[in-house]
């Protein structure tokens, strides 16, 4: 996905009114619901759709077709390939030892492969990547790299299928 999207003719999507959306960033037949806030650096692909109350941080891409539910947020250096679903309030992290106003020299890098899909509230520790068409339960806490296909869920998730 390259930053060129913001050089297309005709831009073609929906920011609702009440979002704060400071890129330009922003692929065809998107929608971006109220309450979003979307840093400026970050790339949105074409025909997304990102529900209310979500926070898309600068260092931060999606690609084409990726649903977003309510209440995600995506922290510098989360990258998501096409076709991938996020369930409501699932939660990223990008800094496996936060400290207030102490930042690492670069975060570590989530991907989410093509295809994949993320059930409502699980949780995704830094530096983690989600193979392509895998399926994480709900609530299902992701603390190692999950194959391409897989099926986990739990409390630290384990491939079920």
């Amino acid at each position: 996905m390259s930053k060129d999207l913001n050089h297309k003719k005709n831009i073609n999507y929906f920011i609702h009114k009440l979002a704060d959306v400071q890129t330009s960033f922003i692929g065809q037949a998107t929608k971006v619901w109220q309450y979003c806030v979307i840093l400026p650096d970050a790339i949105i692909g074409d025909n997304c759709n990102i529900s209310s109350h979500c926070f898309i941080e600068n260092k931060v891409i999606i690609g084409n077709n990726v649903t977003i539910k309510n209440g995600v947020y995506l922290y510098d250096g989360i990258d998501i390939e096409d076709n991938v679903f996020i369930g409501p309030n699932a939660t990223f992290t990008n800094d496996k030892n936060p400290r207030s106003k102490i930042y690492p020299k670069s975060f570590l890098k989530t991907s989410i492969k093509h295809g994949a899909s993320i059930g409502a509230g699980a949780v995704i520790l830094p530096g983690i990547s989600i193979g392509a068409n895998a399926l994480i339960g709900a609530g299902a806490v992701i603390t190692k790299d999950v194959p391409p296909n897989a099926v986990v869920y739990g409390d630290s998730a384990k491939i079920r299928y």
